[in-house]
């Protein structure tokens, strides 16, 4: 009979990792595995403020799956059981971690992925701080190729400047996470496409994101807090370019691979991301870079310690997740 353990943990950042919603020196996320005879299959979650999950709630709702997943619940009928979130993700991704192993077949064949996940270029996040702060830090890391600049509205110019200074041939992303304003928009976008900058995440609050249209994109446009799963896709037409797709938003891997190809089919270009996280949150996500144009898997990065077995990250690429770690 297989088991359901629901684990708590809280990981520390290295440093202080800083948004335009607030700024944090720990993660907590929680895990899901699942046992049966000798095989276990794990997956992460991490419960988002932003979208009212908290630590105790999402563990609460997974250890109210018990007898579901002593029952031999599947991913399919998970996703009738569970709404899309950070539960979901956890223990969807167990349970393809477990069929993995039990079957001898990796994830990415059982869920009719249609390649091996390969090397993948991935951002590297420099979190909001001071132009001059922001500055030292992209100096620092101005030999990776592909840098992710996290903005908070007012003096995001300043900000800019500085990182495009301090990385000259750096190329970048940025990501405003809903701070933005329209006015805002229209005097920054401008400047940044000026920048060499390639995309824009989440410039405006989610259910704003009708204020984009008809508004210019020489930088284009990404829709992260907006999009969660396909029933987003309808209302983001016309206004965004890529979509973010991270596990925690579509509830687990079965909703990302479902969504990553409606979205390619109705247009949208695709970007990977993740929420802050270990390892072992960022190698259901791995799958889906064949994908994306744009993958951004740092979490473990801004972390000061990982999981044992973790993913390697050479000269800025991650590496497809071993056996030890997850979905084989």
């Amino acid at each position: 009979m297989r088991q359901l353990r629901v684990h708590k943990e809280k990981w520390p950042v290295r440093g202080v990792f800083a948004i335009s919603r607030g700024s944090r020196t720990e993660i907590e996320v929680v895990v899901a595995e699942v046992v049966e005879g000798d095989c276990r299959g794990r997956g992460e979650g991490h419960p988002y403020t932003r979208y009212h999950e908290t630590l105790d709630g999402v563990a609460a709702e997974l250890e109210k799956l018990s007898a579901e997943v002593a029952g031999g619940i599947d991913c399919e009928s998970l996703q009738e059981v569970l709404p899309a979130g950070a539960a979901r993700n956890a223990l969807d991704c167990a349970l393809w971690d477990l069929r993995a192993r039990q079957e001898g077949v990796p994830v990415w064949k059982l869920a009719g992925i249609r390649e091996a996940p390969a090397p993948a270029l991935s951002a590297f996040t420099l979190s909001v701080d001071r132009p001059e702060a922001m500055a030292a830090r992209a100096r620092e890391h101005a030999g990776k190729t592909l840098l992710k600049v996290k903005l908070a509205g007012e003096g995001d110019l300043e900000r800019m400047r500085a990182v495009r200074e301090a990385a000259p041939k750096a190329r970048l992303i940025v990501d405003a996470n809903e701070a933005w304003t329209e006015e805002l928009y229209r005097k920054l976008v401008p400047e940044l496409a000026a920048m060499r900058v390639e995309l824009v995440e989440q410039p405006l609050p989610a259910g704003k994101d009708a204020c984009l249209r008809g508004l210019e994109r020489p930088v284009p446009l990404g829709a992260d807090e907006s999009c969660h799963d396909r029933s987003s896709l309808p209302g983001l037409e016309g206004l965004y370019d890529f979509i973010n797709i991270k596990l925690d938003k579509t509830g687990g891997l079965t909703e990302a691979v479902r969504l990553a190809a409606t979205a390619r089919e109705r247009g949208f270009r695709i970007m990977v991301g993740c929420m802050l996280g270990t390892s072992l949150a960022m190698a259901p996500a791995t799958l889906l870079s064949g994908y994306a144009e744009f993958v951004d898997l740092d979490g473990p990065l801004l972390l000061a310690k990982d999981r044992e077995n973790g993913l390697r990250f050479e000269e800025c690429r991650i590496q497809p997740p071993g056996r030890a770690l997850w979905g084989y």
